[in-house]
């Protein structure tokens, strides 16, 4: 049974009550966590974790937001703000790499790089989110994704009452399309992604620079400015769900405040008055009017956050 009394004596003043989530998602939507506390560093991120673990509290890690929709309900569970963002680079060393701490920013991760002179992470330059996300739902753009980056994961694992610090190297963590055995496992919160560590590869900063700012220019094209999720729907096998919705007739659709985007139909934004239940409700649409005319069930690329019974 959940002990919030114990979880209070662990983090003290830390643990705050009835935050606000809107503002710590990237689509600016979603009501309050009943109890919210934020990690600074890799090893308070540790301590908050495991005292959730000790008094049982389930709890989610929220980094950069931009993946998910926390319901117009809000949050019952602990709702841990990652804001563990230390980065170090390596010196001179073959292959060069990146170290990060989980709640970094990844594309602020590519760009850092660049100015560096280390490439081999431009695709991400304009991803949103953190870098904990990236390695739970193997983030990519341009042909590249995080799987063909990732060395190790450091992993903080929950195993027979004790909470144990792993390296996971990339192999372990089974990734397929925007996915790995994190997102996919039965017990989700087992495992918490703490630091990883990216390969990276020496190259002119000019060259490196030029193809950055060629997928960043792609990207303005194609996708819209404004709050959103990013891509709402995973891409079918050998077709692309912004196409189908399209197709469907949905483009420029609205619910209450959210529209899909006239520019790209897997995105759906915000136009400054949405709540989660406008963007559910339009998930909801784009779902039924794809599978009526193609036959295809769109899956969610985002994940679902706290009440939506």
């Amino acid at each position: 049974m959940a002990d919030f009394d114990l979880l209070q004596q662990s983090l003290g003043e830390r643990l705050k009550h009835g935050v606000p989530l809107h503002r710590y998602t990237s689509a600016r939507v979603g009501g309050p966590a009943d109890w919210l506390a934020a990690a600074d560093s890799r090893d308070e991120l540790v301590e908050m974790v495991t005292a959730a673990w000790e008094a049982q509290v389930p709890f989610l890690v929220l980094g950069g937001g931009s993946n998910v929709l926390v319901s117009d309900r809000g949050v019952s569970d602990l709702v841990i703000l990652n804001r563990a963002r230390r980065c170090r680079f390596s010196q001179g060393t073959h292959p060069a790499w990146v170290w990060a701490e989980s709640g970094a920013n990844f594309g602020g991760l590519a760009r850092q790089a660049a100015r560096r002179g280390l490439g081999g992470l431009e695709w991400a330059a304009g991803v949103p989110g953190s870098l904990g996300g990236a390695v739970v739902g193997n983030a990519g753009a341009h042909g590249g994704d995080l799987a063909g980056s990732l060395i190790l994961a450091e992993i903080l694992h929950h195993y027979d009452g004790k909470s144990v610090r792993e390296e996971w190297p990339v192999d372990r963590l089974a990734y397929t399309y925007r996915s790995s055995c994190l997102k996919n496992q039965s017990h989700p919160l087992q495992n918490v992604v703490l630091s990883a560590r990216l390969a990276l590869e020496p190259r002119a900063p000019e060259d490196i620079q030029a193809r950055m700012d060629e997928f960043l220019a792609r990207r303005r094209r194609t996708q819209p400015p404004g709050a959103s999720l990013g891509s709402m729907f995973k891409n079918p096998v050998g077709d692309y769900a912004g196409r189908l919705i399209e197709a469907a007739g949905l483009k420029g659709a609205r619910c209450g405040h959210v529209q899909i985007s006239p520019v790209h139909a897997n995105f759906f934004v915000n136009d400054g008055k949405a709540s989660a239940s406008d963007t559910y409700a339009l998930i909801q649409l784009a779902r039924q009017q794809v599978a009526e005319r193609f036959g295809v069930t769109l899956e969610l690329e985002i994940e679902l956050i706290g009440d939506w019974n």
